[in-house]
């Protein structure tokens, strides 16, 4: 080995990292920067190109140590060229001369001068091999202490199902590791389902009926209900035609906020009991909101004058449409507007109104007139 080896060496493992960052993207840039999931895709695709492998403790001593003075075996240097696109590491060193620098035929890799290796090299390359348990590139054997052809090709022959043996471990263990994880992202799926329909599952339906608290009827208008929970956004339900609110829950208690636009708005506590899972509430009409509608939609000779006493001078009068448009309009516009025989009353909904504990008159109108479907 010679200082030129060791310059050439770098030159080499600069090659096998810019060969490496053309189809991958490591953690660092800089070979020597590697982290250990990073060394394991290396070795995954040093297999899959150079049919070999160089395992994580010679990654470390060669290529994250930059002050060593050791150059690995051969069998390894070949390996690096031929990912490196390179016929071996001669071809390797030719291509890459420096000055006055001359490659000897002897260093030309021969089967006859490997199998003339003296026995102290291949002793000294056992050693090494024994040391480096986890490294089998290109298994030795010491059998090459024969020194004829036949026994190097007898050699070669054995090497093929140790090859295949390795090969055959590493896909059980990138095999195994595929299976741990399937088997737990279907074990977090299962988790998650579970917890999605534990609710649905184990818990109790109540049925709540809403009714007028002045009449005893059912209250066939539209209710939103807001049902509290402590640290949680309210959730929104929506109830028309008189329908039920059916709400299922584990919970032993309930609140919910029940608003109607001819009853007033309600906050309705509740301690739950399986035992009892129906239950009738009553809701306290809203007089100015029903008397509006009242007289929005009958009794025309009448209108006017009950309209003008009832609402503020100063009230605010909103139109809503079903594009998301809002129109304002005056007291005596709306008035005009609902006093006035037209088809479209018929499809007349009040939204929301307010009234005012001073004046004791309506300041807030909030209504919709519906599209027909019928034309």
């Amino acid at each position: 080995m010679t200082d030129l080896d060791l310059l050439h060496f770098e030159q080499l493992k600069l090659e096998v990292q810019a060969e490496y960052l053309k189809n991958h993207h490591p953690s660092s840039d800089e070979i020597s920067k590697w982290k250990g999931i990073d060394i394991i895709y290396f070795q995954e695709d040093l297999r899959r190109k150079a049919k070999g492998n160089i395992s994580e403790k010679s990654f470390y001593t060669y290529f994250k140590n930059s002050n060593t003075s050791k150059l690995p075996r051969i069998d390894m240097l070949n390996l690096l060229a031929i990912y490196a696109d390179y016929q071996s590491w001669y071809d390797f060193k030719k291509n890459h001369l420096f000055a006055n620098e001359f490659i000897s035929e002897a260093e030309k890799p021969t089967e006859i001068s490997i199998a003339n290796e003296d026995s102290t090299a291949i002793e000294d390359s056992l050693e090494e091999f024994e040391e480096e348990k986890t490294e089998e590139i290109i298994p030795e054997n010491s059998n090459l202490q024969n020194n004829t052809p036949e026994n190097q090709i007898n050699n070669n022959t054995e090497e093929l199902p140790n090859k295949k043996k390795n090969n055959t471990v590493f896909d059980y263990y990138f095999r195994f590791q595929e299976y741990i994880w399937l088997g737990i992202s279907v074990v977090l799926l299962a988790m998650v389902l579970v917890l999605i329909f534990w609710q649905r599952i184990f818990a109790t339906e109540y049925t709540f009926t809403f009714i007028d608290a002045d009449r005893n009827t059912k209250i066939l208008d539209n209710i939103e209900i807001k049902i509290l929970k402590e640290n949680e956004t309210p959730i929104q339900y929506n109830l028309e035609d008189g329908k039920d609110f059916v709400y299922p829950t584990q919970s032993k208690s309930l609140k919910m906020v029940v608003n109607s636009p001819f009853y007033k708005k309600d906050t309705i506590r509740r301690t739950l009991d399986p035992a009892r899972t129906k239950e009738v509430i009553e809701l306290e009409p809203d007089v100015y909101s029903q008397t509006l509608f009242y007289y929005s939609t009958n009794d025309i000779n009448k209108k006017r004058e009950e309209l003008d006493k009832i609402i503020s001078n100063n009230a605010l009068i909103y139109q809503v449409y079903d594009n998301y448009g809002v129109e304002t309009l005056n007291k005596q516009t709306y008035i005009g507007l609902v006093t006035t025989p037209t088809t479209s009353l018929k499809n007349f909904k009040m939204i929301e109104t307010k009234v005012s504990p001073e004046t004791r008159k309506i300041v807030l109108i909030k209504f919709k007139i519906q599209q027909d479907e019928n034309k």
